[in-house]
């Protein structure tokens, strides 16, 4: 269910679906409702939790025009889950070889492919990246060896179960390097801009493009070509996941179907007969029958879902479990012996706790009640309890 928190009159309100919200998070979306670049009340899902400049799992309408750093630095950042022919049977007992193909198959961390695949560089004759930005030749370099990589932070693959004992695999990434590069020299020109221009901002992340400003037709042409990079660069991770399973059950993989979806990102989209640019930083689309993916933390369940089209929430749901300590926080608060405990029964980096601790299940909300929260946004579909998980690290 949905409240509206309201500050200063009626008009500048925030529509809040969580009930697990920290003072400064509200604080941080509140400051986002007043921004002169937004044109409607901001919607708050249930994973909130705070961010730069826009918070983390705020939906963000904008008529004329567009905010960086609502979008943020990984540009279309999303998942990507498919369902297989394969059940629990199918798997090895021993599923280790599987955390070691995926290892060997998919770069993490701040790794890249030594030589870019072919894949990739048919995508990137395909699909060229035409930028009025000037680009360090090292930011150049990886576009094409990065794309089918993992990339670290909260960025994952796991082989997953379903209710039914079906098998899926599931990824987490987004647009690598370029995507960042691409973000940070547009917001620092926002920010330059606002200066110029004396525009007011109650938080310079907050800094703007308006459609008549010349950034403005720049950021979109990138950030829309560093969303394709993103949607394309899961979609090489997944087919080499799924050659990993051939490789290691002894039998043939069929996909039965594939969701491929951004939560990181806007798009132009109809809301009450307005024409609008929605930025959905750390949310996802759930118009109806829209399918989606919302992860767990690594040792904690993910959902298949379907869209209800709420109108109040922008036709959106939110995009996982959300952070509930800073990575910081948790490697001072949280210990190895307690995030082994909560990864019983999966197949994981054992070895790497100590690096991982950051991302542990108690560093983030509960599943369960962020589920709850948005049983008004979607539908759940499947269940997923993931059997290995691979992250990405140095």
């Amino acid at each position: 269910m949905t409240t509206d928190i309201r500050f200063d009159g009626d008009l500048e309100r925030v529509r809040s679906w969580a009930t697990d919200l920290e003072e400064n998070t509200m604080q941080q979306a509140l400051t986002s409702a007043r921004s002169a670049a937004v044109s409607g009340p901001i919607a708050l899902m249930p994973d909130a939790h705070w961010g730069m400049g826009a918070t983390v799992g705020s939906v963000i309408p904008t008529e004329s025009a567009i905010i960086p750093a609502a979008v943020g630095v990984d540009i279309g950042c999303g998942m990507i889950a498919v369902e297989t022919n394969l059940d629990a049977e199918d798997l090895p007992d021993n599923l280790g070889p599987i955390l070691r193909g995926i290892g060997k198959a998919i770069p993490a961390g701040f790794n890249k492919h030594d030589r870019a695949k072919t894949a990739a560089i048919r995508w990137l004759a395909a699909n060229p990246l035409t930028t009025d930005l000037e680009l360090k030749s090292t930011s150049v370099a990886k576009i094409d060896q990065q794309l089918g990589t993992l990339g670290g932070g909260n960025h994952f693959v796991e082989v997953s179960l379903d209710e039914r004992d079906r098998v899926w695999a599931v990824l987490h990434s987004g647009s690598r390097g370029i995507g960042n590069v691409l973000a940070q020299q547009h917001i620092a020109a926002a920010r330059s801009l606002c200066s110029q221009l004396e525009r007011s901002l109650d938080d310079r992340d907050l800094a703007y493009f308006l459609d008549t400003d010349p950034g403005f037709n720049s950021y979109i042409r990138d950030m829309l070509w560093a969303q394709e990079y993103a949607l394309e660069n899961r979609e090489q991770m997944m087919n080499a996941v799924l050659g990993v399973l051939t490789e290691t059950v002894g039998k043939p993989v069929r996909e039965l179907r594939r969701i491929n979806c951004h939560h990181n990102y806007t798009e132009r989209e109809t809301h009450d007969d307005r024409e609008l640019w929605i930025t959905r930083k750390g949310a996802i689309r759930a118009d109806v029958g829209d399918m989606g993916v919302i992860p767990g933390s690594m040792g904690t369940n993910s959902y298949i879902v379907s869209g209800l089209g709420n109108a109040e929430s922008y036709r959106s749901a939110a995009h996982g479990a959300g952070r509930r300590y800073g990575r910081k926080a948790a490697k001072r608060t949280f210990d190895v012996a307690t995030f082994e405990a909560a990864m019983g029964g999966r197949t994981w980096q054992k070895s790497k706790a100590e690096e991982l601790l950051d991302e542990s299940p108690m560093a983030y909300k509960n599943i369960g009640e962020v589920m709850k929260n948005q049983a008004d946004l979607v539908t759940i579909e499947h269940e997923l309890h993931a059997v290995v998980n691979y992250k990405g690290t140095s």
